[in-house]
Parts: structure tokens; C-alpha cells; sequence
């Protein structure tokens, strides 16, 4: 029987972006189950998500409970969680469905591409060979598993930062965790308002005093300081 898949995508303050993802992702991933998680925007985002989506939810602004509600409410065998300013490949539910049909595998993740340029050939190139050697994914990389194996594991750690990263090492624990060569293309945005080299080393450094072992709500701080916009609400990333 063919894998069924569903794809959480957790938004908040997103209204210029989430119609134009949630059309391309069901060109892209036609016959996924679409679970729209909202944070409880005030820019109309959940409008206009509606008729765009399978389900739609408004829970509290937290990308760990967000995710943890769609993924509850999910259908299918596969969860794949994707973020509003992506690009997925396509073929991508091929290649997922290819990557799952090993059973000793419980889960995947894509590359990130961000767009041309020196830096950010770098940059992508940093995130996917220090992700290995760190064994650390965040979430722009599309991470996936099997719905069973998520809530073995309890789901997204509802934690100040970091809660994919927690997630990705939960499932190492687990099994076999594969990487498509397959590339998502990322959305430059907080690259270009913060500086991409900037941003680049920020990130970086963040996940070494992570490995290290720096408490997270150090790093929340940290992060709110070195990676986020003025205008950008004081909560856990969303």
C-alpha cells in the first residue's frame, strides 16, 4: 500500500506569503493531506489560508505546539513538516515516499538551496556539512517521519529554541535518518534584513554553544539579540 502523507505547515504573521506556498505546495505535492498550524495571527493569515488547505487551526503562537497540533490532527502514515516561505522540489512525494520505503528508516530530511550568490552558496553548504558533523537539522530543511515513530518520541520538545534540532536528535535515536539530495530552496528574507554573513555566523555560533551544551534559554536570548528583526514579536520562533 502506498504511503499516505501529511504536511503540517506552522504559520504566524505569514499573509503575503501563505496563499502563493499553499498553491504551490498542492501543485507539488498533489493528493497530501495540508494542515495549516497558526499562531494566532493578527494579519488575517488564517483567512487566507482557508479553502487552501485540508485543515485549518489557530492554537498559541509556538512553533513545537503548533506542529504538535497538526501532527495530532494529521491522517497520515507520513508527517512532513514544511515551512510558509519554502519551495519544495518537485517529485517530492516520490522521493519521500522513495526514502520511507525502507522500513529501517524513520525518517528524512531535503537540503536547503539558497539563492545564487558566493555566500549563500556557502552558507547552504555550511548548514548541510556542519548539520552532519553536529547531527543537527533545523526545520527549513523539511524534516519527515513516520507518524508512529513521532509520537513514540513525545512530538516537538516544547522548548524556547532549538525544538526541531531536539526533534532531529530524538529521531537519530530511533533509526536511520536519510537525506534526499533533493534541494528546497529557502526564502532569503531574514538574510537580507539581518546581512547573510552576519545571520550565517550567527547561526553557527549558536549551534557550537549548543553542542556545548548551553542551556536554551541562553540560546533563546542570544538568538532574539543576534538573528531576529526589530519588529519581530518576543516568543519562541514561529
Amino acid at each position: 500500500m502506498p504511503l499516505e502523507l501529511s504536511i503540517v505547515v506552522p504559520v504566524c504573521e505569514e499573509a503575503p506569503l501563505v496563499r502563493p506556498f499553499l498553491r504551490h505546495l498542492r501543485e507539488r505535492a498533489p493528493g497530501a493531506e495540508i494542515i495549516v498550524a497558526d499562531g494566532g495571527s493578527t494579519d488575517g493569515t488564517a483567512g487566507l489560508a482557508a479553502g487552501l488547505c485540508d485543515q485549518l487551526m489557530v492554537i498559541d503562537r509556538s512553533r513545537a505546539v503548533q506542529m504538535n497540533a497538526g501532527a495530532r490532527a494529521a491522517h497520515g502514515d507520513v508527517l512532513w513538516f514544511v515551512h510558509v516561505d519554502a519551495q519544495v522540489p518537485e517529485g517530492c512525494l516520490n522521493e519521500i515516499a522513495r526514502i520511507m520505503d525502507n522500513r529501517k528508516v524513520v525518517g528524512g530530511y531535503f537540503r536547503i538551496l539558497l539563492p545564487p550568490g558566493f555566500v549563500y552558496r556557502l552558507t547552504d553548504s555550511f548548514a548541510h556539512y556542519a548539520g552532519l558533523l553536529l547531527r543537527m537539522r533545523c526545520g527549513d530543511h523539511g524534516i519527515f517521519c513516520r507518524r508512529t515513530v513521532f509520537a513514540d518520541i513525545g512530538g516537538f520538545p516544547e522548548v524556547p529554541l532549538m525544538e526541531d534540532v531536539e526533534f532531529f536528535r530524538r529521531l537519530l535515536r530511533r533509526g536511520r535518518v536519510v537525506h534526499s539530495h533533493k534541494r528546497i530552496l529557502v526564502n532569503p528574507r531574514r538574510y537580507e534584513a539581518i546581512g547573510c554573513a552576519r545571520l550565517t555566523l550567527a547561526y553557527g555560533f549558536i549551534a557550537s554553544l549548543y553542542a556545548f551544551g548551553v542551556p536554551l534559554s541562553v540560546l533563546a536570548r542570544m538568538h532574539q539579540h543576534m538573528c531576529c528583526t526589530a519588529h519581530e514579536p518576543r516568543t519562541s520562533p514561529a
